[in-house]
């Protein structure tokens, strides 16, 4: 066996793994779309997604945003579907009734591809938590 043979095979292995785990999120993450697909005439991006989560979460039902409050919808949801891994906890509601969450530890630096997987695969658990998909 050559020098350093059983790292290679090592990093392969994991490199293999890493894919098929990307690869399964990207399944599911079709398969969620397809189901918000059936259920609201439309497949959102993951923006659009953020934005039903933020409206679910608000609990206000459908009306008309401003760009702004859709931001903020934007970020409802991202606070919502981190805290069960401890980014947020929730502080509670204005009296507008929108909810305030405080960031409890920094997010992970991750490059543009990851952070969208790390989002995916929170969003698919807070999916999975409301009985939406399995």
């Amino acid at each position: 066996m050559m020098p350093g043979a059983g790292l290679l095979n090592t990093y392969l292995i994991y490199i293999c793994n890493m894919q098929l785990m990307q690869d399964d999120l990207q399944v599911r993450w079709l398969k969620l779309r397809i189901k918000l697909k059936e259920r609201f005439g439309i497949k959102p991006e993951l923006d659009g997604i953020l934005f039903l989560i933020g409206i679910q979460e608000l609990g206000s039902g459908k009306q008309d945003f401003s760009k702004e409050e859709k931001q903020d919808l934007m970020h409802i949801a991202v606070c919502t579907v981190l805290s069960p891994s401890g980014y947020y906890v929730l502080e509670g509601n204005d009296e507008d009734g929108w909810p305030h969450f405080k960031q409890l530890k920094p997010l992970p630096e991750f490059y543009l591809t990851e952070q969208e997987n790390f989002l995916k695969d929170h969003i698919l658990l807070y999916f999975q938590n409301q009985n939406f998909i399995d």
